[in-house]
């Protein structure tokens, strides 16, 4: 070979080379995201508050990404099973999951749950307001009532839970009182807001979007609500349990999470693209007319929430002595 053929030679391999790293850099900075459809995994099931929210939002993040965005029900374990799914799903921005405080408080109620921090955070959707509900055949009306009454029925008092935070409430209520109470378990917080209806149970810790309406015909009472201080669109005046009981206060938040390794590049676009669907108009005010705070927040601040919230509820389980199940 003479000197020119080696050059030429030399020359095109490396053209190939730097081909191969500018394509091997686009696919680690994620500018070739999306590549196919995305699987937005919802670990409850269809219909119910967390899967119509996804619903709301995935037509508009399909205009945005350019690919489509599957909904998939991974029902079942509390939420652990999609949890799984997203866990295990190659970190490559194409499977996310829909997140609410079950991922921090499972690993202290059910024996097995997976390690919140084996995923990344991607966006702090929004968050809602908890209420502490009583039957309305429930005498008390106040968070001092309620202790009042538990103390002098140690056992009598029935308290519903179906996971995550409803029973973290009704956890922190009977470790306050120092005093026993009916815990009841539910498959989710319509089966359990039925029974506060019916008179089965007397107390219900459930989200105000979802008991708004039952509320305001009377068929059941707000006693207080759990966020850090009063307002909120739905019950601006309702007293707050932490001012009876400091420190007792809730985030209900929704927010999206993707596999651990997923690459930053990849993350920080999906955080744009969804917070760009919630800045939406019509996307906001169907969200704000259902009692949510929209959020929008970074990964990093969504992440720091996360671990907030996993060490609180954690010592919040030692501390009454919850065992797992």
């Amino acid at each position: 070979m003479n000197a020119r053929a080696v050059r030429a030679a030399t020359l095109a391999a490396l053209a190939a080379a730097i081909a191969c790293t500018a394509h091997s850099q686009n696919l680690t900075s994620g500018s070739t995201f999306p590549s196919k459809p995305v699987r937005w995994v919802v670990p409850f099931a269809p219909g119910g508050p967390i899967d119509v929210v996804a619903r709301l939002l995935s037509p508009k993040l399909v205009e945005r990404l350019g690919q489509p965005v599957i909904i998939e029900n991974r029902v079942g374990a509390g939420g652990n099973i999609g949890t799984e799914v997203v866990i295990k799903a190659p970190p490559d921005g194409h499977t996310l999951l829909y997140v609410v405080p079950f991922l921090v408080t499972n690993p202290s109620f059910l024996k097995g749950s997976p390690d919140p921090l084996e995923l990344a955070p991607v966006i702090h959707l929004a968050s809602n307001t908890m209420l502490l509900l009583a039957s309305s055949a429930f005498p008390p009306k106040t968070v001092s009532e309620v202790i009042a009454q538990i103390r002098s029925n140690p056992g009598a008092v029935s308290c519903g839970t179906s996971g995550a935070l409803p029973t973290v409430g009704c956890e922190l209520l009977r470790s306050h009182a120092r005093a026993d109470m009916i815990m009841i378990m539910y498959k989710g917080n319509a089966p359990a807001l039925n029974a506060l209806m019916s008179g089965e149970i007397n107390l219900l810790f459930d989200s105000a979007n979802t008991a708004a309406p039952q509320v305001k015909n009377g068929r059941v009472r707000a006693i207080a609500s759990l966020n850090f201080k009063r307002g909120g669109a739905q019950f601006p005046d309702l007293p707050t349990v932490s001012e009876t009981i400091p420190g007792f206060e809730f985030l209900a938040w929704h927010g999206v999470m993707a596999p651990k390794a997923t690459p930053r590049e990849i993350v920080q676009r999906l955080n744009r693209e969804i917070a760009a669907v919630l800045a939406l108009p019509e996307v906001r005010q169907r969200l704000t007319d259902t009692g949510f705070e929209i959020v929008a927040s970074s990964p990093e601040a969504f992440g720091d929430r996360i671990k907030h919230d996993y060490e609180f509820y954690g010592k919040v389980a030692k501390d009454a002595g919850i065992k797992l199940e």
